[in-house]
């Protein structure tokens, strides 16, 4: 059972999608995209895509007093109702939204292609190349998570989300080919927006046969309802309107094949083999006639070199991009600047502890208070510290944490 299924309850008539695996036991399941429950996985089956067919199942008629998900009945057919089939050429049906994601859930390899496709007769509207998030509706209140690859390479990828409750949760990890999207990775309701968790992709092109090879892409992407709403556009690809945010903003840079090889690691020397053994030598020195070996000469040991003095780090750290690199004109990602903050603090702090210093100042500013909880939670895992506040409110604000060490 994977994420985008169409299951049916045993307990009743219900049918509906899979969007979340809870564990082990439990799923997450859309009732006609409405409402979601959580439902043990012996207590759902898959529907399967041959149904249709074979019985005849058409999309659901809903009568006067029927909404979807919030009458049992709504999803039986009531022939009685329904109007005469009209004279003529009869039309070709529309796929409804679960034939969609059954015929999603079972193309090849986790990668759906447009309906469309070439000769298809519709005209896609021009879209830029690269790599994009797409989160496409399903119904008007859930979302599909979508990756979308409007390049001509492949791209090996894994999904994740980070929430306030677990910093990562892997997800999703594939190939996709050149100008294909995936499956929904995920789903996301509006109702839940201020809740939603940050999508975080690890991307890499690749290209069969080619020259080069690429560097690693990490993209951290969280929704703000005062941006969110205005990334609606026609996707890539699916072509059809989504809430689209390009994960390539800045292109993987190639790695020279000379590059690779200054990487390599030198090939280390094979040990040299013994040397036969004289077998004249060595009787001679089992019966006593052969002249006394000098004693070995054991080389002296190199007086080790004195470790280099821990310098205290200054009483108030400043960890702003700007005061740990001054000079720094590259662009960097806001989890490599995260990285790059953690790694200043980690060390400021060990040093304190080796210097026997009181007390130190972090200053981290206050921005999107990622750097700030993330200093908090080490420091209250560390048993050398006393404790923690924020610094003096007057001089720092609130961007500012003072330690005390034991």
């Amino acid at each position: 059972m994977n994420v985008g299924d169409r299951v049916r309850l045993l307990t009743g008539t219900e049918e509906g999608i899979v969007t979340r695996l809870l564990d082990s036991e439990l799923v997450e399941v859309a009732i006609d995209n409405d409402f979601t429950i959580p439902v043990l996985r012996r207590e759902v089956v898959v529907v399967a895509q041959e149904e249709g067919k074979n019985f005849d199942r058409a999309a659901p008629d809903y009568g006067p007093g029927q909404t979807p998900g919030k009458n049992a009945n709504a999803s039986k057919k009531d022939n009685s109702k329904r109007a005469a089939q009209p004279s003529g050429p009869p039309r070709p049906p529309q796929p409804s939204l679960q034939e969609a994601l059954a015929a999603v859930a079972s193309s090849g390899a986790g990668m759906a292609r447009p309906a469309g496709g070439p000769g298809a007769g519709s005209k896609q509207p021009a879209a830029a190349k690269g790599l994009f998030l797409a989160l496409v509706h399903q119904s008007p209140e859930l979302l599909g998570v979508t990756l979308i690859n409007n390049t001509e390479a492949e791209v090996l990828y894994t999904y994740g989300e980070e929430t306030n409750a677990r910093p990562y949760r892997a997800l999703a990890a594939d190939k996709l080919g050149p100008k294909a999207t995936t499956k929904p990775l995920s789903f996301l309701h509006l109702k839940d927006f201020e809740a939603w968790p940050a999508a975080i992709f690890q991307l890499l092109p690749t290209r069969p046969n080619g020259e080069a090879a690429y560097e690693l892409l990490t993209k951290r992407q969280a929704f703000k309802a005062s941006t969110f709403y205005s990334s609606q556009r026609p996707a890539p690809v699916i072509g059809k309107d989504a809430y689209l945010f390009q994960l390539d903003e800045k292109a993987a840079e190639a790695i020279a094949p000379a590059q690779l090889a200054l990487e390599a690691p030198a090939p280390t020397a094979e040990p040299a083999k013994p040397a036969g053994v004289d077998a004249a030598a060595l009787k001679a020195q089992l019966s006593g006639d052969a002249p006394a070996r000098p004693a070995a000469v054991v080389a002296a040991a190199a007086p080790a070199r004195p470790a280099a003095p821990i310098v205290a780090p200054p009483h108030e750290v400043d960890l702003h991009l700007e005061a740990l690199r001054p000079d720094n004109a590259e662009e960097l990602s806001n989890t490599a600047i995260l990285r790059l903050q953690l790694d200043a603090f980690e060390d400021a702090l060990s040093r304190a502890l080796a210097t026997n210093m009181h007390e130190i100042v972090f200053i981290h500013g206050m921005g999107n208070g990622v750097l700030r909880k993330e200093i908090h939670r080490q420091l209250s895992r560390n048993k050398d510290i006393k404790f923690f506040e924020d610094a003096r409110k007057e001089k720092f604000g609130f961007g500012a944490t003072l330690v005390r060490l034991k």
